[in-house]
């Protein structure tokens, strides 16, 4: 861990923070931590459980991303227009940082420099380097929390067909979108427990979700004996497939995305 760490806001002149709780967890494997899904419970009959109006961003959902709240020491009292807009530019330098260096090699005179600011701005709003990223973690789960409660209800027809290959394509743009952070979950010795405990409790939401969609129309209950734990198969292929698409294998995006929602659609249907 970097010895931006465990620096508090005084060493630079910043506003008070308080200390972040959470030791590393110290697990590995990619089960729990690379695919995180929603809080957001099993998809409706509608398949549009989660879905809104296009918010601020641009994206469906609340339009008030959770990042938005920032860091430990910027919760603590209320942002302003450029306040705001000066966390936005951590952020985004941030995630930039993470995405080339990595977790270990992040340090926050990295982030700075590329934000265009100072080590007393940056603790105006984050305590530190793992508060920087918990808040960018927010925003992957708020978007994972969209992606599950949009899981259709699929019929056994070529609608059905076409409703999952629509929603394994939207849940590989909202991986994309957020590669940097979720390729940072698989390290392991960055992970404190809470994150691998919400990792784990979102991944199998997702499943949940993905076991209701799938199973919803009537069929012969043999199929759906196993339903769960077919669902997780098919998630765990589902990121994997998505991971090497962020460190950019060359694989055929959507033929890929093709195939993945015909194997799902498979293992369930026939």
């Amino acid at each position: 861990m970097n010895s931006e760490a465990g620096r508090g806001p005084g060493a630079h002149d910043a506003g008070p923070g308080k200390p972040a709780s959470g030791a590393a967890g110290g697990r590995s494997g990619a089960t729990a931590k690379a695919g995180p899904a929603s809080a957001a419970g099993p998809a409706s009959g509608s398949g549009q459980a989660g879905s809104g109006q296009a918010g601020s961003d641009g994206r469906r959902g609340n339009p008030k991303r959770s990042s938005h709240r920032g860091g430990i020491p910027a919760q603590e009292r209320e942002l302003g227009a450029q306040g705001r807009q000066t966390m936005r530019r951590l952020l985004d330098a941030g995630m930039a940082e993470f995405d080339q260096n990595g977790f270990q090699g992040v340090r926050v005179d990295d982030v700075v420099r590329r934000a265009k600011t100072s080590h007393g701005t940056f603790y105006l709003y984050f305590k530190n380097k793992e508060d920087l990223f918990r808040a960018l973690l927010r925003d992957v789960l708020h978007d994972m929390e969209v992606v599950t409660g949009e899981f259709p209800v699929v019929t056994h027809n070529a609608a059905g067909r076409a409703a999952l290959r629509d929603w394994v394509g939207r849940f590989s743009d909202t991986y994309a979108a957020h590669a940097a952070v979720l390729r940072v979950l698989t390290q392991a010795e960055v992970i404190s427990d809470d994150v691998w405990s919400d990792g784990l409790q979102l991944m199998f939401r997702l499943a949940e979700a993905m076991t209701t969609g799938m199973t919803a129309a009537p069929r012969d209950i043999e199929r759906t004996e196993h339903a769960e734990l077919t669902a997780v198969a098919c998630l765990m292929m589902l990121e994997r497939v998505n991971f090497l698409f962020s460190v950019e294998v060359r694989l055929p995006r959507e033929e890929m995305i093709d195939r993945i929602a015909a194997i799902i659609y498979a293992a369930f249907m026939n």
